[in-house]
């Protein structure tokens, strides 16, 4: 059997078991199997495979074909220009998280060294990112979870950012922590209870159920960040797929001014941002 060949099957197979991208996951999960970049494997379309070689893949395929997220398999994910570890500790990034950071790298395009608190940080998706691209800026990082702040520790490590990315344990309860700040991003929890189990596997059974689930933080930490925010700096959220109205005339209620939706890469709005004072 050629690579080619073990492509085409396991595809099927994938389609068989519902997995939303079926010919994607079977070409990363055999260049992981191969030691191979997902460009090597191209070139490589006409080797044949060895027998071990069919038995790693085999094993990946199993797990994927189970619906264990195909992040987790590989235990590491791209998010912008960075490449971080992921596990069940914390919320896979994704791409309209992605377009979340794009936003506040623009809202602090200007600023000479801006001071950021992320709400939420997860594995560190969104501070490290900020930190990459803007070199000038210091981000708090926050978390409830002692197991996610474990993973952004680990992440950071990876990054070489340690020095202007700061990670504290703290529960929104307790407000937000020091400031003031130039902006305040947050991809808060934002499934509703009742919609949990409506979810793909790969959500509803393998990522934490805290980081999914709402529970008022999205109107927490609006209003927390009124006490926090410098006279001119900016709120970013990201929200629920037709949940953005509802959030920006939260923020207009709260006195935010020049609130904005953005959309994501598929055009749903999924981001909303204000200025405060």
């Amino acid at each position: 059997m050629t690579v080619r060949d073990a492509v085409r099957a396991a595809t099927e197979e994938l389609a068989g078991a519902g997995c939303p991208s079926p010919r994607v996951d079977a070409e990363h999960l055999l260049a992981r199997a191969l030691g191979l970049s997902h460009l090597e494997l191209y070139v490589n379309f006409d080797r044949p495979l060895r027998d071990p070689e069919l038995a790693a893949y085999r094993a990946l395929l199993e797990r994927r074909a189970r619906r264990e997220p195909l992040a987790h398999i590989l235990g590491e994910w791209g998010f912008r220009r960075l490449t971080l570890k992921v596990d069940r500790r914390a919320l896979i990034p994704r791409p309209e998280t992605e377009v979340v950071v794009e936003r506040c790298l623009a809202l602090l395009a200007e600023v000479a060294e801006p001071q950021v608190l992320d709400v939420g940080t997860g594995s560190g998706a969104i501070a490290l990112a900020i930190a990459d691209e803007h070199p000038a800026a210091w981000v708090t990082a926050i978390d409830s979870s002692p197991d996610a702040l474990a993973l952004a520790r680990e992440n950071l490590g990876r990054t070489g950012l340690g020095e202007r990315v700061r990670l504290l344990a703290q529960d929104l309860t307790a407000g937000l922590p020091g400031g003031p700040y130039d902006l305040v991003v947050s991809n808060p929890p934002y499934v509703e209870p009742e919609e949990i189990e409506t979810l793909e596997p790969e959500v509803r059974d393998y990522e934490p159920r805290a980081a999914l689930v709402a529970a008022g933080q999205t109107e927490a930490v609006a209003h927390g960040a009124r006490t926090v925010l410098k006279p001119g700096g900016w709120l970013v959220l990201e929200v629920a797929d037709g949940r953005a109205g509802v959030v920006a005339d939260l923020l207009t209620e709260l006195g935010f001014r020049a609130v904005r939706r953005s959309a994501d890469l598929a055009g749903r709005e999924r981001g909303v941002e204000g200025q405060w004072g």
